[in-house]
């Protein structure tokens, strides 16, 4: 479930000529701004994006950034953009964070649809003129290559059948390949790359009644370089991306300072599909509310933006 609240009908004229009155004279009225860009849909910001651009011959994207700054700035420019291309901007942001950065990359290859990634992909190659798996096979080498490179171009079947006997056998490869630090990480990129999610639950299922354990638990255990730790992200995000989240949520805030980026990403990317589910699963975890806890850790205009997404008035 979603924590965006737009509304059913509006004016994206009427929300273009506000916009436009907020931008003039000494400052932004940044309470216009949230007002109105926090309570609209995604096609009701397109909506407004094109009217803007017809009425006042700019981009509203390009005027809001002029006008904006810092984590408010960066929140509300990502918010603004269609889904694919958020995902290709995100995307190309961690390609230039290194290690530090791999995590989103898979998060992005795992958690969209098949259709979406190759939205992404294609948004990607149109922003950049490059491929995605191109630059990420550029920045990256080894298993950790061979891995990524195969959940950015993955075209994964979207259907529930499941192969019971597959899952066995693959359940065994994985835990073969885990167990063995240098063990059979080519089949375990294969089965993680073509697999179609029900298929591999299944094997995640049979994996955790044949050893007594998940495997995101034993992967945690001996995550010790880049390609396990993408490996043990991969699993997560297919296993339950919503429990995932809950993690880069916490893990974002618990940190002595707050990392603004995860937070941002996380919200304006499941505001509008899951992120009430999301703030469920947070309540159950910490005994805290997801808005009170954002509440706390950051502030001003930036904060006021964040917890309207979250479906809070302020």
């Amino acid at each position: 479930m979603a924590t965006l609240i737009a509304p059913i009908t509006f004016s994206p004229g009427a929300d273009a000529e506000a916009l436009h009155k907020a931008f003039k004279g000494w400052g932004t009225d940044e309470k216009t701004v949230i007002a109105i860009l926090g309570h609209r849909n995604v096609y009701q910001r397109q909506q407004i994006r094109k009217l803007y651009e017809e009425m006042y011959q700019e981009d509203l994207i390009k005027r809001l950034e002029s006008e904006l700054t810092g984590d408010f700035e960066r929140s509300v420019y990502r918010w603004m953009l269609e889904p694919a291309d958020r995902d290709a901007v995100l995307a190309n942001v961690a390609i230039k964070d290194g290690s530090k950065g791999y995590h989103v990359i898979v998060e992005i290859a795992c958690v969209l649809s098949s259709e979406e990634l190759l939205a992404a992909r294609r948004a990607y190659h149109h922003r950049y003129k490059r491929s995605l798996e191109e630059d990420v096979a550029t920045n990256t080498s080894g298993d950790l290559r061979q891995l990524l490179v195969g959940l950015v171009t993955s075209y994964r079947y979207g259907g529930d059948e499941i192969n019971a006997r597959l899952a066995k056998t693959e359940s065994d490869i994985l835990h073969s390949s885990i167990k063995e630090k240098k063990g059979n990480h080519e089949e375990a990129i294969r089965i993680l790359t073509t697999r179609s999610k029900t298929q591999l639950l299944a094997t995640f299922n049979r994996y955790r009644d044949d050893h007594g354990a998940s495997i995101t638990k034993k992967l945690l255990d001996d995550a010790s370089d880049d390609f396990r730790k993408a490996l043990h992200t991969a699993i997560r995000c297919i296993n339950d991306h919503k429990k995932y989240y809950e993690k880069v949520l916490r893990n974002a805030m618990k940190r002595v300072g707050t990392d603004e980026d995860a937070l941002t990403r996380v919200v304006v990317s499941r505001a509008e599909k899951d992120l009430r589910n999301i703030a469920e699963i947070y309540y159950k975890r910490n005994s805290v509310h997801l808005e009170d806890a954002v509440a706390k850790e950051i502030s001003g205009d930036y904060k006021k933006f964040i917890l309207t997404l979250l479906g809070k008035d302020v």
